[in-house]
């Protein structure tokens, strides 16, 4: 068996029993990288030196019996917007594209600490602004099931090299189910935690009350060892909650019949296509006859919740992006540097219009326009009492069910290009993802099936704030019972 076909919980084991050395699964996954990368685009950056001398350092704890961390020697992928201290965070912008970070986020902090390798950074959607990874200012990353196709963003880059089995795990961001919906594009098992489980320090700004950093996986038992490494407290982001963290990966045995999970009837809407619609009752069907209670729901304002969104982050949005302005750090026009109010509103406006890329602009404006006098309380005001209503819809199905489960996306993966001069259609793309971030949910997907043309379907799972536990246990017993979990793209193979 080759060693891209092992899963991480497996890599693991073998590298502390000394049946492996990091720096040859360090070494085989740089290969792998070599080879797909130029089909795939999937990083912004890969890190040979920096992973190997990690890889080194491990191995040499390991032989010399010293206590290691629970990740040891596992190359990790880091989506570009999250800082490592000495290394490029663009964001995949161009008003980055020289900024190196100068301190380590706290998940990189904490996947430090547990001994993992960073073998790269991530292509991704410019600032996390995207469904399709096409908004990158460098490169367009592919679909490794069909290279015409999109992996889904904002974090494509992340799905489709764990995908492409070109790492065994990687770390996205989702701030309207950036992580959930390329990993269902791609056929990978992605997370999005509770807001406030995972600490967003050193996370770069997107829209701050919807962001979220999580895992992406092959199989659930390596998102679940993945998610409670990054997970906990942290008093570096004043939004973190102080709640203990589960060992997720060691009770996802923990039998799930007699629970209760709803079907919402407003995420089976009309143009949802056939075979997703059919692959996700087939999953529903399989939960069943492992002894969940399956029962329609209603979630009535699930209508509104693109809406919404396309209010609340942009506004927030516009004012996290007001920083990038040519002065502190990052991209400055040429020809801007004479003194003078005059020039220094014309450097404002030449740095901004050349380093940001059309969607970035677009969500720029929205959210400028809405936070604007006169327009707060219409907008964005509105927006946030309809938030809240979305909530409490939540709230109400959860005292009847222990979890919901969905469709991640209402469609398989598009073609590049498709959709890209069609704002609103692009959107829609988010449909069944965004409600869990408005609702400050924990949110996971798991491939479900294929359509006829090969490409991968996710099934979503959401839970209750901070029972991440419960959706994990869920998908695992459903991936035990199915097989797509374990298929790999032709061109990976």
């Amino acid at each position: 068996m080759n060693l891209y076909e092992l899963s991480a919980s497996e890599l693991l084991k073998k590298i502390k029993n000394k049946e492996l050395s990091s720096t040859e699964v360090v070494n085989h996954f740089l290969d792998r990288i070599n080879k797909l990368e130029p089909k795939v685009n999937a990083f912004m950056s890969v890190e040979k030196n920096t992973a190997l001398r990690q890889a080194e350092n491990i191995d040499k704890k390991i032989s010399e019996a010293a206590i290691v961390g629970s990740l040891a020697g596992l190359p990790v992928a880091i989506k570009d917007n999250i800082c490592i201290k000495g290394l490029k965070t663009t964001c995949s912008s161009k008003i980055l594209e020289n900024f190196i970070s100068p301190y380590d986020a706290s998940v990189v902090r904490k996947l430090h600490s547990s001994d993992a390798v960073f073998i790269g950074k991530t292509n991704m959607d410019e600032f996390a602004m995207g469904s399709s990874t096409e908004n990158s200012a460098y490169k367009i990353t592919r679909n490794p099931w069909n290279t015409e196709h999109i992996p889904g963003g904002s974090s494509g880059g992340s799905a489709a090299c764990v995908s492409a089995r070109m790492v065994p795990l990687a770390i996205g961001s989702d701030t309207g189910g950036s992580i959930r919906q390329p990993a269902g594009c791609c056929g990978v098992v992605g997370m999005k935690p509770t807001y406030g489980r995972v600490s967003r320090y050193g996370l770069v700004a997107f829209a701050s009350s919807l962001d979220q950093i999580g895992p992406l996986a092959t199989n659930v038992k390596d998102c679940a060892l993945l998610l409670e490494i990054i997970s906990g407290y942290d008093n570096l982001d004043s939004t973190s909650i102080n709640i203990p963290v589960e060992k997720y990966s060691e009770n996802l045995n923990k039998e799930i019949k007699g629970l209760r999970l709803g079907l919402p009837k407003e995420y089976f809407i009309e143009g949802i296509q056939k075979e997703v619609k059919e692959s996700v009752e087939s999953a529903a069907k399989v939960l069943e006859n492992l002894g969940c209670i399956i029962e329609e729901v209603s979630l009535p304002h699930t209508e509104y919740a693109v809406s919404v969104y396309y209010i609340i982050a942009p506004s927030e949005a516009s004012a996290n992006l007001e920083r990038y302005d040519g002065v502190k750090y990052g991209y400055r026009a040429s020809g801007t540097d004479n003194a003078g109010d005059t020039e220094l509103i014309r450097m404002y406006k030449k740095t901004r219009g050349e380093g940001f890329g059309p969607e970035v602009k677009r969500r720029i404006m929205l959210g400028t326009y809405a936070l604007s006098a006169g327009y707060y309380d219409a907008y964005y005001g509105k927006a946030q009492k309809v938030r809240t209503l979305i909530k409490k819809d939540f709230d109400e199905v959860f005292k009847r069910v222990d979890a919901i489960i969905t469709p991640t996306a209402p469609s398989t993966a598009f073609k590049i290009g498709e959709k890209i001069d069609d704002p609103l259609q692009m959107y829609l793309s988010d449909v069944f993802t965004i409600p869990c971030n408005l609702a400050g949910l924990p949110g996971l997907s798991v491939p479900c099936g294929f359509s006829s043309d090969g490409l991968p379907i996710g099934l979503q799972i959401l839970g209750k704030p901070f029972d991440e536990q419960t959706i994990l246990r869920i998908g695992y017993f459903y991936e035990q019972s199915s097989s797509w979990h374990k298929q790999i793209p032709a061109m990976a193979a």
